[in-house]
């Protein structure tokens, strides 16, 4: 068996040892050599300058300084110690300053000798410091002597304390590079793709994106490790789909009976759009291929896709089948279930809703009715995957806004019937292309991307405080032509007292413009008891109230078809994603609606973006493509609990072309030789085989 150097505990490296390698794996998670080499630079700096002490000003960002320590001292006691080392360059002294880690700090510096320090100066009373600079001895980087490019690595406090920040990092990296030979960084990817996309070699993409000798270098190292970290993804989903699909038999669905028919003809109330059509279509070869369906269907707030669910489990009952339906909350689960009981009145479909409130003799009869077969469709929240749910034949399960469900918690739901039941994911929060093709990739993707006619855009305006009072004129103008409003303000945390108090202020501030008895206003937010809740709810949504003072708890769930005005106060504070939710609770009528956007008169340029954003587009998946561009992919969609966007250089939002590029080929491959066992293919077969026997500790490389 080859020895894998890149397997070697990181304690090993030399320059490590037991200590520093300790904190190697709590701060940064390097346990090998490995991961070190995955630790890429996340910029590149222009190290090739020194400055002078005497040309330091208060405009000066970051100084690169060559000169002595000539004293140390330590002050203070406990928190406040700290020692001061004086630096001299030969045009003036800067003070060198650490707060933490002081004795470790004095025991390694030495007066007398020469040093290399770079960091931020700050100047108090006439004299500039520099607090923990990144310092190492001038002896030192001139046996290494640094390219124009010196990368920067991320590292914590409690590293630079042991001098291992980024150019700590950066010679472990130096000293891994010697030891590493040709054989110990095969070459993976098929020659035809090196070939086509004129890719340097693994070997010489590595030591070229931690040390690069120049730009044009840096720029194919890195469009070289990019390519190869997509394609791996990519073909690893591609292969997990297509072995879902050779192994995964699912239950057929022959027959269109009397529930699908009887519905379709005589109970839905609207004529289906072109895209619901074809999505039905689409779950309709799904469930007639005796694979198991795994499909994903996209669509904004109020396209349609709850009426989709809906025929879906139409047809599983006319297939003797049951059907669930899992929301992520249960003011969701019991807007699903109130909306799909009045669209199949009539038809003879026995509907029931699970949640956490229903206990005692209510909740056994019906999981004996579920059990019995009864039960056609069975709505509710986390609460069907408890161990006593039990049905009879589950053909279908429904899961909406599924990103609010860990893995496991899917798991249980699938293992509630063998063969699995077919799977129906749904989301009203649009997923951008790269990230669905990465996150979704396993899925089959359907989109429903057309509104119901009639349906008017929403207004979207932004408006700072200063606009209060007209804002409020708007309001009541709209409640005089007998329009309902929310009002939204941002609780994200239920526990944050200080939101909690703005909720109250902003609803006192609501209920003084607008006095009872003319004006009616409730308020909801999620530490309220669930029958305080539902009572509010129920009184706006049957008309009572005028205004609801809420926090996102209405994000999703509510249809007041009457709410034609969305405000959301700290509109600022919000992601992209959340305003088009919350937009979204409007415009479900054939009114005239708005959204208006409140925010401070200081904002940063991202919230500026957020906000332009939001006024000039509908387009839910553009709005989505914008968040990832400013938030990155892990705050989105879930994807922090999804382990599959485990990506070390590639970027979803920068590198899309790449991505796509990526993912055509590992198709391409995939439908040419599956199995890899042509020998072109060899080397990746062993690396994938070896990636999967070990698990997935670095696999990217070895």
């Amino acid at each position: 068996m080859q020895y894998d150097l890149l397997a070697s505990p990181i304690e090993y490296l030399k320059g490590v040892g037991p200590a520093k390698a300790v904190l190697l794996k709590e701060e940064l998670g390097i346990f090998t050599f490995g991961d070190l080499l995955l630790h890429f630079p996340f910029r590149y700096e222009d190290r090739t300058t020194f400055y002078q002490v005497k040309d330091i000003s208060q405009l000066t960002q970051t100084v690169q300084l060559r000169g002595v320590i000539e004293e140390m001292h330590e002050s203070g006691e406990g928190r406040k110690r700290r020692l001061v080392a004086y630096f001299n360059d030969g045009t003036g002294v800067v003070q060198l300053i650490w707060f933490q880690g002081v004795s470790w700090v004095r025991n390694t510096l030495k007066t007398g000798c020469e040093y290399i320090v770079f960091g931020k100066p700050q100047v108090f009373k006439q004299t500039y410091s520099i607090a923990h600079p990144e310092i190492s001895p001038l002896e030192e980087e001139e046996k290494t002597p640094a390219g124009k490019l010196q990368p920067v690595y991320s590292s914590t406090d409690k590293l630079r304390l042991r001098f291992l920040d980024s150019r700590g990092i950066n010679r472990l990296l130096r000293q891994l590079l010697e030891q590493i030979q040709p054989a110990d960084l095969p070459e993976i990817l098929p020659p035809e793709l090196l070939l086509k996309y004129k890719l340097i070699s693994r070997n010489q993409a590595f030591r070229e994106v931690h040390f690069p000798p120049g730009e044009a270098a840096l720029l194919k190292a890195t469009n070289r490790l990019k390519f190869e970290e997509f394609f791996l993804l990519q073909w690893e989903i591609l292969r997990n789909k297509q072995y879902a699909k050779q192994q995964g038999a699912g239950f057929i669905f022959k027959n269109l009976g009397d529930f699908f028919h009887g519905f379709y003809q005589d109970h839905l109330p609207f004529e289906l759009t072109g895209a619901q059509k074809r999505v039905v279509r689409e779950i309709r070869n799904d469930l007639l291929s005796g694979k198991q369906m795994n499909r994903l269907l996209q669509g904004d707030v109020g396209s349609g896709k709850t009426v989709v669910a809906l025929l879906a489990a139409l047809m599983a009952a006319d297939n003797g089948f049951q059907s669930c339906l899992m929301a992520p909350t249960e003011i969701l689960a019991q807007q699903h279930y109130r909306t799909l009981k009045e669209l199949a009145e009539g038809l003879g479909l026995r509907m029931e809703l699970l949640t956490g409130n229903v206990k005692g003799k209510e909740r056994k009869k019906m999981l004996e009715d579920l059990y019995q077969g009864h039960i056609h469709l069975l709505i509710g929240t986390h609460a069907l995957i408890e161990d006593e749910v039990r049905f009879r034949n589950l053909g279908l399960a429904v899961i909406d806004e599924q990103h609010r469900f860990g893995v496991e918690q899917r798991a249980r739901l699938w293992r509630k019937n063998t063969p699995a039941p077919h799977v129906l994911v749904m989301t009203a929060t649009p997923i951008p292309r790269t990230l669905a093709m990465t996150l979704y990739g396993d899925l089959d993707v359907s989109v429903i991307d057309e509104l119901p006619p009639g349906r008017k855009p929403v207004q979207t305006f932004h408006r700072s405080d200063a606009a209060r009072l007209a804002v409020f004129g708007f309001m009541k103008k709209q409640i005089a032509e007998g329009r309902q409003i929310y009002v939204v303000y941002p609780l994200i945390e239920e526990s944050e007292k200080s939101d909690l108090k703005n909720l109250m202020e902003g609803y006192d501030a609501i209920v003084r413009a607008f006095p009872m008895p003319e004006y009616q206003v409730s308020i909801v937010h999620g530490r309220m008891k669930n029958t305080d809740k539902e009572y509010e709810m129920k009184r706006f949504v049957d008309g009572i109230t005028n205004i609801m003072v809420a926090t996102t708890v209405i994000e999703v769930g509510v249809n007041v078809p009457n709410a034609s005005v969305m405000v959301i106060e700290s509109a600022e504070r919000f992601g992209l994603s959340q305003l088009h939710q919350l937009r979204g609770r409007v415009g479900r009528g054939a009114d005239q609606s708005y959204c208006i956007l409140m925010s401070g008169d200081k904002l940063t340029r991202e919230a500026k973006k957020r906000m332009h954003t939001m006024c000039t587009t509908q387009d839910g998946f553009e709005i989505a493509e914008v968040d990832l561009e400013l938030r990155g992919p892990g705050d989105l969609a879930g994807t922090q609990q999804s382990g599959v966007l485990s990506l070390h250089i590639a970027s979803l939002s920068k590198d899309r072309r790449i991505l796509e590029a990526a993912r055509e080929e590992a198709l391409q491959l995939m439908e040419r030789d599956f199995t890899l066992s042509q020998p072109a293919h060899q080397a990746l077969r062993d690396f994938v085989n070896r990636k999967h026997g070990a698990g997935q500790q670095w696999g990217r490389i070895s």
